[in-house]
């Protein structure tokens, strides 16, 4: 019987044999059980729910999941629905998922850290046995360097308001292991949410067209993507919807959250009367707030789903006109 600490603690030494059992798996023969999960792979199904949500799909859609899913499950030599099941066992979706699991999950996915830690020794145990990029790809770009996982979109949490939603639609739940589980559940909701609109809108600020690449990759921290309607205003469809979103540099954002620019149901950006004023006699207003660099309307890529016209109203009515 498996314990939290054969996945918390592991060794290189145990991952490393778990990997070679995992290389000589052969796929069930028709009708016969799965061998039950290795450490290695309930863990890096843990890191893969950065990416998926597994929720978004059924077992007639289990073969359309994104990556890192599929990959995993052929390395795996398992089906796309067993690495979706395992994701939900470790979320507490699924009822009958195993206690440890559920205690794992809530440890790493609330330290940012201990999590990065274990998928580096993972992959790297990996790399030792003989799986190279093509079988196991890095898909959270932490094996070769020491730099943090960070969770997208966290600053517009606030964590008294995390724990009030949580508390609020699940009432029920007593249990502070579960509860802490849902609250690392809702920060991985919210960093998938910043991830997506940061795809759909080119990883570019919609307000300037500001978009920083280093070494091939974008640069953090360069970019935020939050919500038009705040975080703490929105029902649980609202908070995942991409279309609740925007992409802007560090400026834009705060002037768009505080009510400095907003954007009308045509696109068009509109800036508050006094700070045109600033931009006409302040070099440094202007650098900001003129036009250029701040469009005339949002900067979307040809094929980005739009913002929905009832955020942008709200943020019209509730933020803009009342600040």
């Amino acid at each position: 019987m498996r314990t939290a600490a054969d996945y918390l603690a592991i060794t290189p030494s145990d991952a490393r044999a778990q990997w070679r059992s995992i290389a000589d798996r052969s796929y069930p023969d028709p009708g016969r059980r799965q061998v039950v999960f290795t450490p290695v792979e309930t863990l890096l199904c843990l890191a893969a729910s950065l990416m998926v949500d597994h929720s978004r799909y059924g077992s007639s859609s289990a073969h359309r999941a994104e990556e890192p899913v599929p990959t995993l499950a052929r390395l795996f030599k398992r089906p796309n629905t067993s690495v979706l099941a395992k994701m939900a066992n470790l979320d507490g979706s699924r009822s009958h998922g195993a206690r440890h699991e559920t205690e794992v999950a809530a440890r790493l996915l609330s330290s940012s850290g201990d999590l990065a830690a274990v998928y580096r020794l993972v992959v790297r145990a990996a790399r030792d046995a003989g799986i190279n990029d093509d079988d196991l790809p890095d898909f959270l770009y932490l094996e070769h360097d020491d730099a943090p996982l960070i969770f997208l979109g966290q600053d517009e949490l606030e964590s008294d308001d995390v724990a009030g939603v949580v508390r609020k639609e699940r009432p029920s739940v007593r249990d502070q292991l579960t509860e802490q589980l849902l609250m690392a559940s809702v920060r991985i909701g919210q960093h998938r949410f910043a991830r997506d609109v940061l795809r759909n809108h080119g990883h570019r600020c919609v307000f300037c067209g500001l978009s920083v690449t280093v070494n091939d990759r974008q640069a953090s921290r360069m970019l935020v993507a939050s919500h038009i309607k705040p975080w703490r205003e929105c029902d649980s469809r609202e908070r995942l919807d991409v279309t609740n979103g925007l992409t802007a540099c560090p400026t834009h954002d705060v002037a768009f959250d505080t009510g400095l620019i907003t954007v009308n149901g045509g696109l068009r950006i509109h800036v508050r009367p006094e700070l045109e004023d600033a931009a006409a006699s302040n070099p440094a207003a202007y650098a900001a707030f003129g036009r250029p660099p701040l469009a005339e309307r949002l900067l979307l890529p040809p094929h980005a789903l739009p913002p929905q016209r009832g955020y942008l109203d709200w943020h019209w009515n509730r933020i803009y006109n009342q600040s």
